[in-house]
């Protein structure tokens, strides 16, 4: 393997934000203008960590694609990081939003595509009943809440670095001394985390025998593979037990697919044979009107059903005015019936593949010390040989250096990927030729960056 050169990484760099102040002169402008009215100079302060000086301001996107205010065209590996992977505006959604919107767009009551969408998500994920949220964050609270008044316990059991939205229990990390500790960036957090929470590694089923031994664990919730610090994936027979132990110590198993939707129309849940006891999910299902949803077991919803205080349904911490509204409903069935289908994920899963290969033949030809990995259409690139095991060692191969490096010189030659750790996502709308281009960019990347 090649030892990169730190220094040449920098000048690289350097060049590459020159090359982006010219190419995003409009853009600036747009940042410059809005530090006087929004917070942070962006709608979100989150958007403050893309590379460069600023976010690139978008005029309009369409399938894989989108152009920005300096007229700029990109094939979109990122997609929302997930809430497009639809892809842009596709033509059925966008029609059944505009009927729907032209007919109500929230109302309180249930529309009849509340029906067929609930009864899509069974087929998919194998999991019976489903009830319908705005996001995937709200979706994992209201399980949570669920499975504390179930079990009649409080704890949740999470994985190290795992992504589950804006949930307050999961913002937590593992210490030093291995106690569990607050993320670092973690706002303003409303208690301790380990009041709340335990940790451990994915993989690591000893830990989490550890975790759920003092009967006092309401819930484990899992994404059934890390997504948000590059994908781990789980060792054969890690779902199994795990499984076995939630059963064994009367813990809830809760499978969060918000990100691992890539595997396929059911998520892992369904192209894994998992068995959970609550299934949540969000982002991508409405495409990119707000919607999300949580499904549960026979036996859980018969649970849910006995601890159900039927005066007060409309308290308890589960619901939201918006909460299954009629627009993203119509979204949904869109989405799903004509767009996410099986043979959509069919062609976008072998399109990861091929971008997969296409990464590992860059790696590999240059000697460098990364590597690629794939969760169906999903495909990440850590900066470390050997492929993570858990998020600890997942953590240790990010680089601030060289990701937001390839990120811009990815950027400054039209191929955009999500930011913070290289993701790539594959959309109905994607060609071989988008996937081609990124291999074509990124081989120029690495040879630039080796070049003696």
């Amino acid at each position: 393997m090649k030892t990169v050169d730190r220094s040449r990484v920098a000048e690289l760099a350097e060049r590459e934000r020159a090359t982006f102040r010219e190419r995003h002169a409009r853009s600036g402008q747009l940042a410059e203008e809005a530090k006087r009215s929004l917070l942070f100079g962006v709608p979100m302060n989150w958007m403050t960590r893309w590379p460069g000086d600023h976010a690139v301001y978008v005029d309009r996107a369409e399938g894989a694609r989108f152009w920005d205010v300096d007229g700029n065209e990109f094939v979109d590996f990122c997609l929302g990081d997930t809430g497009g992977m639809a892809g842009h505006a596709p033509k059925v959604a966008v029609d059944a939003i505009a009927d729907q919107a032209a007919n109500g767009i929230t109302l309180m009551l249930p529309t009849e595509d509340a029906t067929w969408v609930g009864s899509e998500m069974a087929r998919r994920f194998g999991v019976p009943y489903w009830q319908f949220t705005l996001t995937a964050t709200d979706a994992n609270r209201f399980v949570i809440r669920w499975a504390r008044e179930i079990t009649q316990r409080s704890k949740i059991v999470v994985h190290n670095w795992c992504y589950h939205g804006s949930v307050d229990e999961t913002f937590a990390t593992i210490g030093d001394d291995g106690a569990t500790i607050a993320r670092e960036g973690n706002i303003g957090k409303p208690v301790p985390l380990d009041e709340t929470t335990r940790v451990v590694e994915i993989n690591d089923l000893e830990a989490l025998e550890a975790a759920l031994a003092n009967g006092d664990v309401a819930a484990c919730l899992f994404e059934p593979a890390l997504t948000n610090i590059g994908i781990v994936l789980p060792d054969p027979g890690y779902h199994e037990a795990v499984r076995e132990l939630c059963t064994r110590y009367g813990a809830l198993l809760i499978i969060d697919e918000t990100h691992t939707i890539s595997a396929g129309p059911g998520g892992c849940t369904k192209a894994w044979g998992l068995e959970p006891d609550f299934v949540t999910i969000g982002k991508t299902l409405g495409a990119g009107i707000a919607s999300g949803a949580y499904g549960m077991s026979e036996r859980v919803s018969q649970m849910v059903y006995e601890h159900t205080d039927w005066k007060n349904a409309d308290v308890g911490g589960v619901g939201g005015t918006l909460a299954g509204n009629a627009l993203s409903l119509a979204a949904m069935r869109a989405t799903l019936g004509q767009v996410m289908t099986d043979e959509a994920f069919e062609r976008m899963i072998a399109l990861g593949e091929r971008f997969e290969q296409g990464v590992r033949d860059v790696i590999e030809s240059r000697e460098l010390p990364w590597h690629v990995v794939r969760l169906g259409c999903r495909v990440e690139y850590l900066f470390r040989s050997d492929v993570a095991r858990n998020g600890a060692e997942a953590a240790a191969g990010q680089d601030d250096d060289i990701d937001p490096y390839i990120h811009l010189y990815l950027l400054n030659r039209g191929v955009l990927m999500t930011p913070f750790h290289n993701m790539a996502l594959m959309s109905p709308a994607t060609t071989v030729d988008d996937v081609d281009r990124h291999t074509q960019v990124y081989a120029e990347m690495a040879d630039e960056l080796v070049r003696a």
